[in-house]
């Protein structure tokens, strides 16, 4: 039997839903190590996930995204599963999605299918990645839903992992691309499922801003400029009906300056 992935969740101020979801997590037949990085809690998160028996990381600041990187540098497992704090695993698709990566040494990203909520309608990011081109390893995708994700792990820090400016929205498609760049198949496999409760306490226009900047950075760093120029003009367009997304393009317009230092130091 494949050994099953290390499940990383990477949390903020949810003790609540990180209790639901550990406990879940716990009765997985996988009995997967579950390592929590705290993104600098102010609540009982840290306590929450101690007393779960989780391998727990306090940043002690919010570092996003990034707080993946850590717990994912610290496990030795050689796959990752991605959870966040109102999300988990079906039984069984982490012993599924380890022997897919062990038939596979092609495969670098596993992306889940996502039900969310009590209803368990698919996600819509899902429901599009459903209609992407189709090989033997799954739907061909560029990006994904972080919290039903699966990655090589040394694959994934070498790809630089989630990047650090990025934040929590819109942060998966350059990992994505990075590791198709690096050769590596990033596959959507419906048959691999994951569910996500969402939680009410959402800042979604806040959400909103960051997936638009983060679009915008994405194109810059990696498009030439016919790309980056449309991704620009998409978004110059988006702003003049939706306050968010002109928020989110001004975020992304004074971070121009690091954009373009990154992209000089390393290429797209």
């Amino acid at each position: 039997m494949e050994p099953p992935p290390a499940i990383v969740i990477a949390t903020r101020d949810r003790a609540a839903s990180l209790t639901a979801t550990l406990e879940r997590l716990a009765r997985l037949p996988e009995r997967p190590e579950v390592v929590v990085v705290d993104n600098g809690s102010r609540d009982a998160t840290v306590a929450v996930a101690l007393g779960a028996g989780a391998r727990v990381v306090a940043l002690g600041t919010d570092r996003g995204a990034a707080a993946r990187n850590v717990g994912a540098r610290l496990v030795d497992a050689p796959l990752v599963a991605f959870a966040d704090d109102d999300s988990w695993w079906a039984p069984g698709a982490l012993a599924t999605v380890a022997r897919r990566f062990a038939a596979a040494p092609q495969l670098g990203l596993v992306a889940a299918r996502v039900l969310v909520g009590d209803a368990e309608r698919l996600d819509p990011v899902c429901a599009a990645m459903e209609r992407g081109p189709r090989d033997a390893l799954g739907h061909a995708v560029h990006g994904f839903v972080a919290c039903g994700a699966v990655v090589r792990r040394e694959a994934f820090l070498a790809a630089g992992g989630f990047h650090p400016r990025f934040g929590i929205g819109g942060e998966e498609e350059l990992l994505a691309r990075r590791l198709t760049a690096r050769g590596l198949r990033v596959r959507h496999q419906p048959d691999v499922v994951a569910h996500h409760h969402p939680s009410p306490a959402r800042d979604r226009q806040a959400r909103r801003q960051r997936e638009v900047r983060n679009e915008l950075w994405t194109r810059w760093l990696l498009d030439g400029p016919r790309g980056a120029a449309a991704a620009t003009g998409r978004a110059l367009w988006a702003a003049r009906r939706d306050d968010a997304a002109a928020r989110g393009t001004v975020q992304g317009l004074v971070g121009l300056p690091w954009v373009a230092r990154e992209r000089l130091a390393h290429g797209p």
